[in-house]
């Protein structure tokens, strides 16, 4: 099995003012970069899925791609690209805007999905599911085609049509701290 981590960094930062989040400076980087150096010892290849400063992601060094649905359609959007991109057998998905996601994630998540034999595995927190925090098979991207077609965007609508295992990272809370404010960014540095 091989795995193609996608980083969805699509959106138009609505809560942050319009500012793309995965370019917000944490600690120093971009917050797309730590996702990124957390994610890359976990997966065999990083993609970033982005609509506006394509260029300032490009500098990463990952191939950066953009929805094919216009009008900036959300996660499933990102994700459904993203699953046509991959070259892996898998795909995991992460939001760009939680810098301090598991490093075990990967190994947590196929666990899960190969132990259930599920569709998908999703990270939970306590009774808090993180949807696009998801382990999928590639295979599922007709699936989300025909979900997307019917005019679904909500992941969590997407995954109750699919056999989904939730696996518990109640050891590690913070780790799906989801920076969307300024005020998200300043409290969460400040803990750090």
């Amino acid at each position: 099995m091989t795995i193609t981590g996608i980083i969805l960094a699509g959106g138009l930062g609505r809560r942050m003012g319009g500012v793309n989040k995965g370019l917000v400076s944490f600690m120093g980087q971009p917050m797309i970069a730590h996702v990124a150096q957390r994610l890359l010892p976990q997966v065999d290849e990083i993609l970033i899925s982005a609509n506006l400063e394509i260029p300032r992601y490009e500098v990463l060094g990952y191939p950066v791609i953009a929805d094919d649905i216009a009008g900036f359609a959300g996660p499933l959007a990102g994700i459904h690209k993203g699953m046509q991109a991959a070259s892996s057998t898998h795909v995991l998905t992460v939001p760009c805007d939680s810098p301090l996601l598991p490093i075990d994630l990967v190994e947590r998540l196929m666990s899960g999905l190969v132990e259930s034999e599920a569709d998908l595995a999703v990270a939970r927190t306590d009774t808090q599911v993180h949807p696009v925090f998801c382990l999928c098979r590639k295979s599922l991207a007709s699936n989300l085609q025909a979900f997307l077609q019917g005019g679904g965007r909500k992941v969590s609508a997407w995954h109750n049509g699919l056999e989904v295992i939730e696996v518990a990272f109640d050891d590690d809370p913070q780790a799906f701290a989801n920076i969307n404010t300024a005020a998200d960014l300043s409290e969460l540095e400040s803990s750090l």
